[in-house]
């Protein structure tokens, strides 16, 4: 059985359900209590502003964008202690890797991202990560037809839901 002296924290859900917010929400937390914090997204997330994680509500902190996973470890700085990587379900499966050395390290890593694509099925490297993580929060959006709490996400085409086999 595998234990890390650090720790693995994720945070999954659907769209729009906060992933982001409560990745920044840990985050100012961490800078609050004087631990230092460094914070990645890849690079095709340009949604709001390149050089920070931006929530939907506008919250951001500052980040950097990195292509590829082991790009985190040749810019990890030695007085960090705490990592997070938002919208980790873009990365390679070789996030994972990477996750397990920070945790070896006794950094704590606080990801967010995706857990399941629009069909429904795992997202990316998120089952991996997953099951490192010594603690996992599940997020729910809010259903924009009926109000209810939402665990999917819904993907558009056109303004139509889109097909199973849709790219």
């Amino acid at each position: 059985m595998r234990h890390h002296t650090g720790r693995v924290e994720v945070i999954c859900g659907s769209m729009f359900c906060g992933k982001t917010e409560e990745l920044i929400r840990r985050v100012r937390r961490a800078a609050i209590a004087k631990q230092a914090v460094q914070v990645f997204k890849p690079t095709l997330d340009n949604r709001y502003h390149v050089q920070n994680v931006t929530s939907h509500d506008g919250q951001n902190f500052e980040a950097q964008t990195i292509t590829e996973p082991s790009e985190i470890l040749d810019q990890l700085k030695p007085e960090t202690t705490v990592i997070a990587i938002d919208e980790v379900q873009f990365f390679s499966s070789d996030i994972v890797e990477i996750v397990e050395t920070l945790a070896d390290k006794g950094l704590r890593v606080i990801l967010a991202g995706l857990d399941m694509d629009f069909r429904g099925e795992p997202f990316g490297p998120m089952p991996r990560l997953l099951c490192e993580a010594e603690e996992v929060t599940k997020l729910h959006a809010i259903c924009l037809i009926c109000g209810e709490p939402a665990s999917r996400t819904q993907r558009l085409v056109n303004g139509e839901p889109a097909h199973f086999n849709d790219p």
